[in-house]
């Protein structure tokens, strides 16, 4: 997660965004935590602010019954939009949620990167087909899933295991990131 933060902040930086807007996921989904961390983290070693009005709280995973993760960043993206935070630029959760908050931007007669640029997390097979198509940091998947096995089997075996692997995640940049229009 904190690779996968890094990526993508360092990209929105380097095109030139200072005020970036944040969603934290859903309460009570793995990646939550750790992914908000590495935000924080992330943030401060580049130079960056994390403003409390332009972080979205996701809600509980569970209170939000069946709504889809790309309903839950519409949802999200349209409350950001509401605040009087300005933002050039959006890191979302993941890559459902900002597929949602790409719609409720495009909803709201706004365009994605003229005037707020978006970068998802993980990827997705629709994130390479939707307009714009979603810059987003690439987790290794596959990768992840044979040393999350390779683990398990050693733990079973009563094997040592680190207590933490690191994969290399990559920054797939699309259509959904630009220089932002003005930075005032």
């Amino acid at each position: 997660n904190y690779q996968a933060v890094v990526l993508g902040l360092r990209h929105l930086k380097d095109l030139g965004h200072q005020r970036i807007a944040f969603f934290k996921g859903p309460e009570h989904n793995g990646d939550t935590e750790s992914r908000w961390r590495a935000v924080l983290r992330a943030t401060t070693e580049l130079g960056l602010i994390v403003k409390p009005e332009l972080t979205v709280p996701m809600g509980n995973y569970f209170a939000a019954g069946e709504k889809s993760m790309m309903q839950r960043g519409y949802d999200a993206a349209m409350s950001l939009l509401r605040t009087p935070g300005d933002f050039t630029a959006l890191l979302a959760f993941n890559d459902g949620s900002a597929v949602g908050a790409i719609r409720a931007i495009q909803d709201t007669g706004l365009s994605v990167p003229g005037n707020i640029s978006v970068v998802g997390i993980d990827d997705i097979q629709i994130a390479a087909f939707i307009s714009p198509r979603l810059t987003t940091i690439r987790q290794p998947l596959k990768q992840m899933g044979a040393v999350a096995a390779a683990t398990l089997l050693q733990r079973i075996q009563g094997e040592e295991v680190p207590e933490e692997t690191i994969v290399q995640p990559e920054l797939v940049v699309r259509e959904s990131t630009a220089r932002p229009v003005s930075e005032t």
